[in-house]
């Protein structure tokens, strides 16, 4: 999905780290953390009982909820994924995104996998 460095996910200009060469794990990491950050969050990424630890907010919690959570923030307009990597059952990748206004902010959000595959989000623990 990120191979180029740079790209659109419908109007949202996407640059993605060069973390994710040859590594499938960090791919699936900056994908998914640019679903996050772009509203688009893909179902079968997260297990059933995903739960997503927020900054400033109560947990959300099971796939409906972070599906109906991600649904519902702003789209940026553009997304600059500077990390992504994975080791084992545990994953991060952090950037920053610039919304419609000009305004920026930086975003970290840490993965845990339901198994070594890293193919199933089962937490997310994110920072702004």
């Amino acid at each position: 999905m990120l191979n180029e460095p740079s790209r659109e996910v419908n109007l949202t200009q996407v640059k993605g780290s060069k973390d994710c060469g040859n590594s499938p794990k960090n791919k699936f990491v900056q994908d998914v953390a640019v679903a996050m950050e772009c509203g688009e969050a893909v179902p079968d990424a997260f297990s059933e009982d995903v739960t997503w630890v927020l900054p400033s907010a109560d947990p959300v919690s099971g796939r409906s909820a972070v599906l109906e959570h991600v649904g519902s923030r702003t789209r940026p307009s553009s997304v600059t994924v500077q990390h992504a990597i994975s080791h084992g059952k545990v994953g991060a990748a952090s950037g920053e995104v610039t919304l419609a206004n000009g305004h920026t902010q930086r975003f970290c959000h840490v993965f845990e996998f339901t198994n070594t595959k890293a193919n199933c989000v089962a937490v997310v623990r994110s920072y702004s």
